[in-house]
């Protein structure tokens, strides 16, 4: 390995030999020197966890999310400097962590809570003009052949427990009373919108999720709607309700 490559290495090995090659100004033992840094990095990155799954570490605690975070630190290093972008591959690791076995709805509220971190640093788009809206749905055989571009923050999640649910209790004032009232065997889907400068979580029926998450994947929307019965005039009305549609693509552009 080159000295760069040895030297991330020996971030994420604690208790391992400090990397060959180091000198300090003073003459002195460099391997407390980057003991430090290596727990500084270490625990950087914990934080900007913490800062990225606040719901997670409020249902198992700040001290044990921290220890599973450190865990997950150790396993998975950054593949970017910038740490607003780090945890893509947390709430995998959350479903395969046994000590949290027993809260099986973890790992999805981790996917939602990631979901809204892309959410949030998406890029912008400007709503599909109501005129134009208008002039399409207007013409009611063009429709089935027609795609639409979704906005880029748009996300959608289906699960089979109420994650939905277990966030939203985290966003009131008294979340441990409303954790009170979640059915835990009840599954929800998510749709999460960023029509302005908030990122927002909307409970949706699980056919209307997997149905937007058709339109996004590019499907028209004929094919969009076939699946799981859903409330069709509900669904559209709610994507543009929250500026979520960018654009329409008729089936004979070819693009």
């Amino acid at each position: 390995m080159s000295v760069q490559a040895d030297f991330a290495a020996a971030l994420s090995a604690p208790g391992g030999a400090c990397p060959a090659g180091l000198r300090t100004w003073n003459g002195s033992d460099p391997a407390r020197r980057f003991g430090i840094h290596r727990n500084n990095v270490i625990v950087s990155r914990v934080e900007a966890l913490a800062d990225s799954f606040p719901v997670v570490q409020s249902l198992v605690g700040a001290d044990f999310f921290q220890a599973m975070a450190r865990e997950f630190v150790l396993l998975s290093p950054p593949r970017s400097p910038v740490l607003a972008g780090y945890g893509a591959d947390f709430a995998e690791f959350v479903a395969a962590f046994a000590p949290v076995a027993a809260l099986p709805y973890l790992a999805d509220l981790a996917r939602l809570e990631w979901l809204r971190v892309e959410a949030w640093h998406a890029a912008d788009a400007t709503p599909l003009p109501p005129a134009e809206l208008a002039t399409l749905l207007a013409r009611a055989e063009s429709l089935p052949g027609t795609s639409f571009v979704l906005h880029p923050a748009l996300r959608t999640l289906g699960s089979i427990h109420p994650v939905v649910s277990l966030w939203a209790a985290h966003q009131t004032d008294d979340p441990k009373a409303a954790l009170q009232r979640i059915d835990l065997a009840c599954g929800e889907a998510a749709l999460l919108v960023r029509p302005a400068l908030a990122v927002d979580v909307i409970p949706v029926a699980p056919g209307a999720a997997a149905f937007i998450a058709r339109l996004q994947a590019g499907l028209p929307l004929g094919a969009a709607i076939d699946g799981e019965p859903f409330d069709l005039p509900a669904a559209l009305a709610l994507l543009i309700r929250h500026g979520a549609l960018a654009g329409i693509r008729a089936a004979e552009d070819g693009r």
